[in-house]
């Protein structure tokens, strides 16, 4: 699950990006789309090119409508799909203009939501030459066009360069307690929140903020034995249950790399009193 954690109108994604949340403008879409269109003319050419070098190779009306089809299927859905699934919703003209797709929940878009956009893309921009994905766009408010809206997506603005996502701290006086606790893992999605809330708090509501760490730290108390001490403000049990976590995955990590490589030197050992030309 990706890593997302919003900062003011901003959301730092897993890859430590931030975007604004708002959805950009209509006019940076556009853009985009004619830059990724003139793109995609010449690739396209370019495999014209290709696909005429076949069929003069095998003069055949199979041949020839088999390259079609393949030609095709590979513009339409092959091309957008990998393009948005290697570059995490930013073709070269998004790139350009910046701005990303996402998903509704400010992650990077997968395969799956790569592929519903591009699937629906056929009709709704070429059958209909873009008329159904502009009618879309002016009538959402968030300015989706129909793929948007099945796929689950949006366009965001690139609002900085990468950034350092925050570290969470250990409470000085949590740490005895964290050491004998027994911490179990805890779903992604608690976890996520969790790290949120710390890392936007400071620019909460105290109402809000004050709700949301009691909620979160009554979700997560079920997951820790023995409770914190009594008293303890619900974000620095947070801040200790992550920390606590983090450190010994860490920690469990490092102890199976090192049982690896002591395996590793020891199938790798000969036989005793077979030199080794090696050493």
């Amino acid at each position: 699950m990706a890593e997302v954690d919003v900062q003011d109108e901003g959301i730092v994604i897993g890859e430590g990006v931030l975007l604004d949340a708002r959805p950009t403008s209509f006019a940076n879409r556009v853009l985009a789309a004619l830059i990724d269109l003139v793109v995609l003319a010449v690739v396209v050419v370019l495999l014209l090119l290709v696909a005429f070098r076949v069929v003069m190779l095998a003069p055949d009306q199979d041949v020839l409508q088999i390259t079609f089809v393949v030609l095709m299927v590979t513009v339409l859905v092959v091309l957008p799909t990998t393009v948005d699934t290697l570059t995490r919703g930013r073709s070269l003209g998004k790139l350009a203009v910046g701005i990303r797709i996402v998903r509704d929940d400010g992650g990077p878009i997968r395969f799956r939501q790569a592929l519903v956009r591009a699937l629906v893309g056929v009709p709704e921009l070429w059958l209909t030459a873009g008329s159904v994905a502009l009618i879309t766009s002016l009538v959402n408010p968030q300015g989706k066009r129909l793929g948007d809206l099945l796929a689950g997506t949006y366009a965001v603005r690139v609002r900085g360069r990468q950034q350092k996502p925050s570290v969470v701290v250990m409470p000085p006086f949590l740490a005895g307690w964290a050491t004998s606790a027994d911490v179990a893992r805890l779903p992604d999605g608690l976890a996520l929140e969790a790290r949120q809330l710390l890392g936007r708090a400071a620019g909460l509501h105290p109402g809000s903020r004050h709700a949301l760490g009691q909620r979160l730290a009554g979700e997560v108390a079920r997951y820790v034995s023995p409770g914190p001490p009594p008293g303890t403000h619900p974000e620095a049990f947070l801040a200790a249950v992550l920390a606590t976590r983090r450190d010994r995955e860490y920690a469990a990590s490092t102890r199976a790399a090192e049982r690896a490589a002591v395996e590793s030197a020891t199938l790798h050992r000969l036989p005793h009193g077979v030199p080794d030309p090696a050493r």
